[in-house]
């Protein structure tokens, strides 16, 4: 596993030339996106790189030549205190077998629309070296309800007039309270 580096990349800072030199050179295995809020020093999301000197065809790995595999974990993680998220061990464990099933001979990757994909170095261009996993996973397909939107959109409004009509009410209740005490406004 010489062959095989972890960098991380504070999205805002790198250098586009550089990413592109690394793409074109072959070294970028993978590319996951990693929710915010993890890394005390910055609440910013980053994107951890996968680069591999070697990706070729050999014992138990699939040659994986101008292919680089994105993962989309940016939903991931639960909040430990109002700053900071953690990624539980079965979210960690879902992305590294998605790498792992994707990386390995014979392996059972299948690509989750909405959260990984294995996208060729052309396919990369054409999208001008944009690297966010979000631009090649696409998104999740909604869950259709089977309600139409017109019926949802009049249960929502009316919900929204009863809740309109409450905070009146609190409101004028407030009103009324702070006068019984001698603060009117």
């Amino acid at each position: 596993m010489e062959d095989l580096e972890i960098y991380i990349n504070l999205d805002e800072l790198v250098d586009k030339e550089k990413e592109i030199a690394r793409l074109e050179a072959d070294l970028v295995d993978a590319i996951v996106a990693l929710p915010d809020k993890l890394f005390y020093s910055t609440g910013i999301p980053v994107s951890l790189w996968i680069l591999n000197r070697n990706k070729a065809d050999n014992p138990g790995f699939r040659s994986r030549y101008h292919e680089v595999l994105f993962i989309d974990a940016r939903q991931l993680g639960e909040m430990i205190d109002r700053r900071h998220k953690v990624l539980t061990a079965a979210e960690m464990a879902k992305i590294a077998e998605t790498y792992h099933q994707w990386h390995k001979k014979g392996g059972a990757y299948n690509g989750v629309k909405g959260f990984s994909k294995a996208a060729k170095l052309a396919e990369i261009k054409e999208h001008e070296y944009v690297l966010t996993p979000g631009r090649y996973v696409g998104i999740e397909d909604a869950i259709d309800d089977g309600i139409p939107f017109e019926e949802k959109m009049e249960n929502l409004t009316a919900e929204l007039a009863e809740l309109f009509a409450k905070s009146r009410h609190l409101e004028d209740e407030i009103r009324k309270n702070l006068g019984g005490i001698g603060y009117e406004f």
